[in-house]
């Protein structure tokens, strides 16, 4: 027995510990590889180089490979490798799940914040973008050509601007967005004009092509009718008819009932309250509304001088007969007067206008002996005294604040001395008078055309 087998007690005496099993096993196998560089042992040495106990392989048994073993073979003769190695195997397993789960939540994590990022960028450009693409003169707020063939009527109005204009051209769906409009007329070298009326333009028109079309006088629609100071009633409805295309039999039958457009109970028909002036309307508006529209004009102007709604019926009555006797604006406070001051002494106002609108011929201002004679006529203020019964034309502004503010004054008579110019005398007495009405004679003689 060898000083190793006193070193080394057997297994069956004391156990072994892992390690020291590590340990032998690692020595098995370096004995192994030192026998296969050394060539094969003889038996008989094989035999007595081998501890106490172990049996060498018969003759013609498979040699050991020169490979070394691998971990889990390793681990077929070491519990410990064996241990260790199910650990490694364990933890790799449980690491790579690991890690999986954490590449999985960073992909999520990454298409979040992309989704985040492309949000925001678009809804940035939503605000701002146009604004950047107008730094480089780019801009997305205007239709290409002349429109898509869908008609579209479009007024302009008194008072409006680019601006209004813009607003409501977008709202009709001609022009894309109002801002393209306003660059346009902003652009313009000259600013551009505007006149009151209906255009015929189109849907999805350019902004350049629409301001072409609303800046052409010529290109309006003719919807637009204009009113003269002193017109009656009749002959409006006959400017309308061929202005505005309703005809005159449409009219009258809408003007039957006068009240139920706002005037006075005396009032017998829409005479007086026809305001004149220039009017547009919308294609297709109907006879009502052109009226009402003259109507309410009327009472507009009455408010603006004062009138209290007690007095609309005399001061209507009093300023048809100044728009038609007065010419010069002066003229009209002192025209109203001479009428006031022949009412308050009970004198009959003779005017000539009054008799010729009492028999129907409204275009001369001259009168017969026989008309100016005739009681049947109630419009014939050379018989009959006190107010007219009713308004004679339709008045404007001038006439209706003259009657409402008439000026200071004696004067009783007046004759316009020169029918060219409108010059006019007034006077306090019959005397004065006559010698001012053979002024006008004189002047008759030398223009015999004014006849």
């Amino acid at each position: 027995m060898t000083n190793e087998d006193h070193q080394q007690p057997a297994d069956d005496q004391q156990p072994i510990t892992r390690r020291e099993a590590r340990e032998r096993e690692r020595e098995r196998l370096a004995r192994e590889l030192k026998a296969q560089n050394t060539g094969p042992l003889d038996v008989s040495e094989a035999a007595a180089s081998a501890p106490a106990g172990s049996q060498t392989e018969p003759a013609g048994a498979p040699q050991p490979s020169s490979t070394p073993p691998s971990r889990a073979e390793a681990a077929d003769h070491d519990p410990v490798a064996e241990i260790f190695s199910s650990t490694i195997d364990e933890r790799s397993s449980k690491g790579r799940g690991r890690g999986r789960r954490r590449r999985g939540r960073g992909w999520i994590a990454m298409l979040v914040a992309l989704l985040v990022l492309v949000g925001g960028a678009f809804w940035g450009w939503q605000l701002v973008g146009d604004r950047i693409l107008g730094m480089f003169g780019i801009h997305n707020d205007d239709f290409e050509g002349t429109g898509n063939g869908t008609e579209v009527d479009f007024s302009i109005l008194e008072g409006d601007t680019g601006t209004t204009i813009a607003t409501r051209l977008q709202e009709k769906g001609v022009i894309k967005e109002s801002t393209a409009f306003i660059r346009e007329v902003t652009s313009q070298t000259e600013e551009p004009q505007f006149y009151p009326g209906t255009y015929g333009l189109e849907e999805e028109m350019s902004a350049a092509s629409a301001l072409e079309v609303l800046t052409d006088d010529t290109a309006r629609i003719e919807n637009t009718v204009t009113i003269p100071e002193g017109t009656v009633a009749s002959d409006i409805y006959t400017l309308v008819e061929s202005n505005v295309g309703i005809s005159v039999d449409e009219l009258q039958a809408a003007a039957k009932d006068p009240q139920s457009f706002g005037l006075p109970d005396e009032a017998e028909s829409l005479e007086g309250f026809l305001f004149p002036a220039t009017y547009t309307f919308e294609p297709g508006v109907d006879a009502t509304t052109v009226l009402q529209t003259m109507v309410d004009r009327t009472y507009q102007s009455l408010d603006a001088a004062g009138v209290p709604d007690d007095q609309v019926w005399d001061i209507i009555r009093m300023a048809s007969l100044v728009e038609k006797e007065a010419r010069i604006t002066e003229d009209f406070y002192k025209v109203a007067r001479v009428f006031y001051n022949r009412l308050d002494i009970d004198m009959p106002l003779q005017s000539d206008a009054t008799v010729t609108y009492g028999t129907g011929e409204y275009d001369r201002a001259a009168t017969t002996d026989d008309e100016r004679n005739n009681e049947d006529n109630p419009y014939n203020t050379y018989v009959h005294t006190g107010m007219i019964p009713g308004p004679i034309s339709n008045p404007g502004d001038t006439a209706i604040d003259a009657a409402m503010n008439p000026a200071d004054g004696p004067w009783l008579y007046f004759v316009t001395v020169n029918l060219e110019t409108g010059e006019t005398v007034f006077s306090e007495t019959y005397e004065q008078h006559q010698q001012a009405v053979n002024q006008w004679l004189a002047w008759m003689e030398e223009h015999p055309d004014y006849g």
